[in-house]
């Protein structure tokens, strides 16, 4: 996948990313909202591996840029029946609160849609209001709240919310 938009690019992540990504996923301020605030403790060479089972047909990890630069990571997973299953996080903290989280979560969005899916599904931390909002105003729905469901890496309970996203509800960007 390469989705460009301005100064926004979206693209696969390769082999050459895994430094980067290990980076970002063994740092627990990055990884806290999915539930790893000690960080993944994995290593390059185990990402690649991950890196290498990759495809459009089951699943894919991302990489998002800023004016060439990677900030952050998007993925999608395809859960059958037409319904792709997405996530975020820009890692680097200068890029936070400035939209562009909408923006590449627009762009991705419209790209699956553009490429057969119909609908898109995610779920964030019951305290990721940031996220929420975002979410909230792309036109998700929220589908339900799952109270003290899960534990997070220290063993404190955690509570998440389900949104979906029918294709009829979104508003696709231009590219």
């Amino acid at each position: 996948m390469l989705l460009i938009h301005k100064n926004l690019k979206i693209r696969n992540a390769t082999a050459d990313d895994a430094v980067q990504l290990c980076e970002w996923w063994n740092d627990g301020r990055v990884m806290a909202h999915a539930g790893f605030p000690n960080g993944l403790d994995t290593n390059p060479e185990k990402i690649m591996r991950q890196l290498s089972t990759d495809s459009d047909d089951t699943c894919r990890r991302l990489i998002i840029e800023v004016n060439n630069v990677s900030v952050g990571e998007m993925s999608f997973r395809n859960k059958g029946d037409g319904v792709a299953e997405i996530g975020i996080k820009i890692c680097k903290p200068d890029e936070q609160e400035k939209g562009h989280g909408s923006l590449f979560l627009r762009m991705l969005i419209s790209g699956l849609f553009s490429s057969g899916y119909d609908k898109i599904i995610l779920d964030t931390n019951l305290e990721n209001t940031r996220a929420q909002h975002v979410y909230e105003k792309l036109g998700f729905l929220r589908l339900r709240t799952n109270y003290d469901s899960w534990k997070n890496q220290l063993g404190e309970l955690q509570s998440s919310i389900d949104y979906e996203l029918p294709k009829s509800n979104f508003v696709p960007i231009e590219f």
